[in-house]
């Protein structure tokens, strides 16, 4: 099976680039860098993006608008990143561990945006949910896809479910989260994200009765 193109459905859909909008996406992410999401104002996004608030409306319907911009672009950029990392015909246990170590950096790079992602939007109304369900549906499709390739489906592996997915990504969600919480070196997590990743895929111990 050809593994999904992140920019095709499987990923979440960003409006088009225009300067301006390059410069207020920087800036929400420089404020809730500086100040976390809900002490952000729109006035604090256009000081540092260095424009008008006419110019940000013109982009933006209010600040969670572009949040939610700011979100799903990390997001894509998460997706692609992790596809790339990963090399289809390397043994199965090192593109587990590819992939882990993508995510991971991925979430690395900014993790005040990081957990804003994870915390801030489950309290931000309809078009933050949809934000989250989209999400989660290309994050689960990643998961399933990655485990299609050839060295995957030679092993004696069980490719995960949907429902085995959707908790492989919502135990990493979390675990990462609570690390930044606590003031933790997220690329800590790296080796037992790994080997919950091998537990859940890998092959089946049989048991006494069966052998």
């Amino acid at each position: 099976m050809t593994r999904a193109d992140p920019r095709s459905g499987n990923a979440v859909e960003a409006a088009p680039e225009s300067e301006f909008r390059r410069r207020l996406l920087d800036g929400m992410a420089e404020a809730v860098r500086d100040q976390g999401y809900r002490d952000t104002t729109v006035a604090d996004v256009v000081r540092r993006a260095r424009t008008s608030r006419r110019t940000f409306y013109e982009h933006f319907t209010d600040k969670q608008d572009c949040f939610i911009a700011l979100l799903t672009e990390r997001n894509n950029d998460t997706i692609r990143q992790i596809y790339a990392a990963v090399d289809p015909t390397a043994p199965w246990r090192v593109q587990t561990r590819q992939a882990v170590e993508a995510w991971i950096a991925a979430s690395r790079r900014d993790t005040s945006i990081t957990l804003a992602w994870i915390r801030d939007i489950p309290a931000l109304g309809e078009r933050a949910q949809q934000l989250t369900r989209d999400t989660s549906e290309a994050f689960v499709a990643l998961i399933r896809n990655l485990t299609m390739t050839p060295e995957f489906q030679s092993a004696d592996l069980h490719p995960p479910s949907r429902q085995m997915a959707t908790i492989l990504y919502g135990g990493y969600r979390e675990l990462i989260a609570s690390t930044v919480e606590e003031g933790g070196d997220i690329t800590e997590i790296i080796d037992v994200a790994v080997e919950t990743a091998i537990a859940l895929i890998g092959p089946r111990r049989q048991s006494a009765d069966d052998e």
